[in-house]
């Protein structure tokens, strides 16, 4: 990749500066691309703060319209895009907080026959949706096709984070076995939880791209907003798990 230009020096200077970081990181991080699967509460958080750290293409999945009732928490949507679609309105934000960043738009819904055609142009996957269905549906894929993925819930005043990588870890039918029914309940979330697992999220995917630190996996990392306090649940690989046990991953 070519060197960084001097608007991109300042830019991202206080990154930078970081030893674990440096221009060379940069240019990675430039060089990575990002599919945010849901732009509602905890994807408002992710793709602000990666387009911020100069990730070079974000895929955005959504087949809402912004609705006034998101604004309380999904801070990437404002009262003027109210009923048009969520991706544009992500879109439209994230080109004008940073040029250097590629935004690709995908307004539908995940489902078994897109998943795949769309989750393999990019480098890892971030699970910032509202129903089951469509996270196993991802698990499948990102296991199938070896993308990480970067898990993330949030419900009332708790959430959790989890990085799931294929052939190493634990995958998501392994934490939750699949229920065929599941009906999409309106759950209550504080505004502010969403930024606190969100930004976890995102800093996953940094440290994923970068090489940097550790990550969450084989673990959950449970939030509790009211208790103000973190919990770290430790999980196994369910040898006999239908989409990385017996039918693993290395066989696809």
């Amino acid at each position: 990749m070519q060197q960084l230009s001097e608007e991109q020096l300042k830019r991202y200077r206080r990154q930078l500066i970081l030893k674990d970081i440096g221009e060379e990181g940069q240019k990675k991080l430039l060089e990575t691309k990002v599919l945010i699967i849901g732009t509602g509460g905890l994807g408002s958080p992710v793709s602000l703060y990666l387009a911020a750290a100069g990730i070079g293409k974000l895929g955005l999945v959504d087949c809402d319209c912004v609705d006034l009732s998101n604004l309380q928490r999904q801070i990437i949507h404002n009262i003027d895009t109210v009923g048009i679609p969520k991706v544009d309105s992500a879109k439209t934000v994230l080109s004008r907080l940073n040029k250097d960043v590629c935004v690709e738009i995908y307004n539908c819904l995940i489902d078994e026959e897109n998943a795949e055609s769309i989750i393999r142009h990019y480098d890892i996957i971030v699970n910032a949706v509202d129903n089951s269905l469509t996270r196993y549906i991802v698990n499948k894929v990102c296991c199938k096709l070896k993308r990480p993925l970067v898990e993330g819930a949030i419900f009332n005043f708790e959430g959790y984070v989890t990085t799931i990588i294929p052939g190493e870890t634990a995958c998501y039918e392994c934490i939750y076995e699949y229920e065929e029914n599941d009906e999409k309940l309106e759950i209550g979330v504080i505004g502010a939880l969403p930024g606190v697992i969100g930004s976890l999220q995102a800093m996953e995917v940094i440290k994923y791209s970068l090489n940097i630190g550790k990550l969450l996996k084989n673990e959950l990392l449970y939030y509790n907003a009211l208790n103000a306090s973190f919990k770290r649940v430790k999980l196994e690989r369910n040898v006999e798990c239908k989409v990385c046990g017996t039918v693993s991953c290395k066989k696809n």
